[in-house]
């Protein structure tokens, strides 16, 4: 094809040299040779200047402009990717916009793609979690209502089983709230200086009971000072340890490959330097897979394929506490290995002491006289 940098060069360079040589033969005394050489220099110099203009500033700029657009027809961005700078030239600034606008385009179909694919998996998900228990309620109070009524105590069996599945709907429903409420924002957190370790001990004494079922014992390993303040929003704060001594309660296992089973362990216990104090939960459960661990944190994600129900719980815990220790500005750190437990942690920022003791004189109660 004519039309190419070569092909353009070409035409204009013999263009120029024929002026150049005809000009010249008007002048007297100029020989045949002269002319000849002149016309040779004059070709040759000008052919190389314009190949090279067309080529390097306009035809492969042209070419990459089509190049683009053709990819982009094909929905292919793969070229996105690529870093450019800044060009004087204007023609491979066009071809630059090109490329910033596939690659924003590419974001943006990126993003979607994901909130699609979330969407999806959202709807499976609550579809899921939902129809368990209204199922079950729903079948025992049909029951019920065929003439299991008239037993009583088949009736205080099924009415016990039918409420407790609503419960566990109602505790589905709030948990969906908080997440709602936190990710729009709508939640904000009111710090204040207070004892980590009585936050503990509280979250301690609400699993007692489960804890002892399973023959697990709740330790909190601490040093010889009294107190740990934290700076922090102490009900949602007490809310994540429900969430994750709840979660290590239920995967930790006593240890039975030893002839007298030792009793499973929950460990909390604190880290801290001249700003921040870092809280870590250990369990004695199965542990994380690698390819799961980054997973856990989102609604309703199970390690367990098959979800089910037998540790009971929502899905949502791990989303409740990431949203609320990033709503503190941190994150929740996770290490784990396969058979042998897990490891959370996250920070928070260390708390005035004598704020924090004279608030906890002040909420102390008046001894009778």
């Amino acid at each position: 094809m004519l039309f190419h940098a070569r092909g353009v060069a070409l035409l204009l360079g013999a263009s120029i040299a024929i002026v150049t040589t005809a000009f010249l033969s008007l002048v007297k005394g100029v020989t045949n040779t002269a002319l000849l050489v002149a016309f040779f220099l004059s070709f040759s110099s000008a052919y190389i200047l314009i190949y090279a203009t067309l080529e390097f500033l306009v035809f492969r700029e042209v070419n990459k402009i089509y190049a683009a657009l053709n990819k982009l027809k094909k929905r292919d961005l793969s070229f996105v990717d690529k870093n450019h700078h800044r060009a004087i030239n204007p023609i491979k600034r066009i071809n630059q916009e090109i490329f910033d606008y596939a690659r924003d385009k590419q974001r943006e179909i990126n993003d979607l793609k994901k909130m699609e694919e979330f969407r999806r998996e959202f709807v499976a998900n609550i579809s899921h979690e939902l129809k368990t228990p209204i199922f079950a309620a729903q079948g025992f109070v049909h029951t019920l209502l065929d003439g299991a009524i008239e037993n009583k105590k088949v009736r205080y069996k099924f009415l016990k089983k039918a409420g407790k599945s609503l419960d566990g709907l109602d505790m589905l429903v709030q948990d969906l709230l908080v997440l709602s409420q936190m990710e729009t924002g709508s939640i904000k957190m009111h710090y204040e200086h207070f004892d980590m370790r009585n936050v503990i001990h509280d979250v301690f004494e609400q699993f007692e009971n489960d804890a002892e079922k399973k023959e697990i014992d709740l330790i909190l390993q601490v040093d010889k000072q009294d107190h740990t303040f934290v700076y922090a929003d102490q009900h949602r704060i007490y809310q994540v340890m429900v969430n994750l001594i709840s979660n290590a309660i239920k995967y930790t296992k006593k240890d039975k490959e030893v002839p007298h089973p030792k009793k499973g362990k929950v460990v909390v216990f604190f880290e801290s330097d001249e700003e921040n104090v870092t809280i870590f939960v250990k369990d004695q459960g199965r542990g994380i897979p690698p390819e799961d661990i980054d997973r856990i944190f989102e609604r309703f994600y199970r390690v367990e394929k098959s979800r089910s129900k037998n540790k009971g719980g929502t899905g949502l815990g791990l989303a409740i506490v990431k949203h609320i220790i990033e709503a503190h500005h941190s994150k929740v750190k996770v290490s784990s290995k396969v058979g042998e437990g897990s490891l959370f942690s996250f920070k928070l920022p260390r708390g005035n002491a004598e704020i924090a003791r004279k608030k906890m004189r002040l909420e102390e109660p008046e001894e009778e006289i």
